[in-house]
């Protein structure tokens, strides 16, 4: 199964990357809706839509207002935005002003539940995370069939540290996709920001014992191809890649 990054910065686009949009095409699931939503458009294999959100800050939402286009002439039977509870009125209110954007496009606004069933039988969890405003990771686990055993994590908009309550829930993962903001010396900006530096994310990964680590939300203002130094943590979790907009892996 294909995981897509369409959106791998935080706060706002540049000329590298769009903000936070991941999606597994195969599963009709869309995690965050950042300026990379533009992208799902072509990917779509699905007469559902799944769409998580972490939460609603707008490098996270703004996509939202793209869904005219991305469903265009698609033959959708059903487009769900799983969020929140205390965010969908943000959404319908505030996303949707209609002095911001008149109409709003054809979804449904869900509220997140602890655990979803996918089309496939397997199921995201929602993991709480402590981010300003709130926010939430997920994990996809699927336990049948030929893909049993094989488990998948999104964390952003959070600060790493090995005693964070969410780590217990990516025990063992198999691909875990982190928000890493800031390098290592930036750990005042990500604790008043809500964001990790490089470090800790890593020894979270060696805690929960992850097989591989991706990097996204990095910070917009370093426009190099690899804005983050992974020779710091080769002795802490040597399988981490930093992660680009429109790479693919197998998950």
């Amino acid at each position: 199964m294909k995981f897509h990054f369409l959106g791998t910065t935080g706060y706002h686009p540049n000329n590298r990357r769009q903000t936070a949009c991941m999606m597994l095409p195969e599963l009709g699931v869309v995690f965050d809706a950042g300026t990379g939503m533009f992208r799902v458009r072509d990917l779509i294999q699905t007469e559902t839509l799944d769409i998580f959100m972490s939460h609603v800050h707008l490098d996270h939402s703004v996509g939202l207002t793209f869904l005219y286009d991305v469903l265009y002439q698609k033959e959708m039977s059903r487009v769900t935005v799983h969020v929140d509870q205390s965010k969908i009125d943000v959404i319908k209110n505030q996303l949707y002003n209609e002095l911001l954007f008149p109409v709003k496009p054809n979804f449904e606004l869900q509220p997140l539940a602890e655990r979803v069933e996918l089309i496939d039988g397997s199921t995201v969890a929602s993991i709480p995370l402590e981010h300003p405003g709130g926010s939430h990771g997920f994990r996809i686990d699927w336990n049948s069939g030929q893909r049993q055993g094989r488990s998948l994590a999104y964390i952003t908009d959070t600060t790493a540290r090995v005693d964070a309550d969410y780590v217990l829930s990516l025990n063992e993962v198999e691909t875990l996709v982190h928000e890493c903001n800031f390098p290592d010396g930036w750990e005042e900006h990500a604790e008043l920001t809500g964001h990790s530096c490089l470090t800790p994310v890593a020894q979270v990964a060696e805690k929960a014992k992850a097989k591989r680590l991706y990097l996204v939300h990095v910070n917009p203002l370093d426009e190099t191809e690899t804005p983050l130094d992974l020779d710091v943590i080769k002795g802490i979790f040597s399988e981490t890649t930093v992660a680009y907009d429109q790479m693919v892996i197998d998950v």
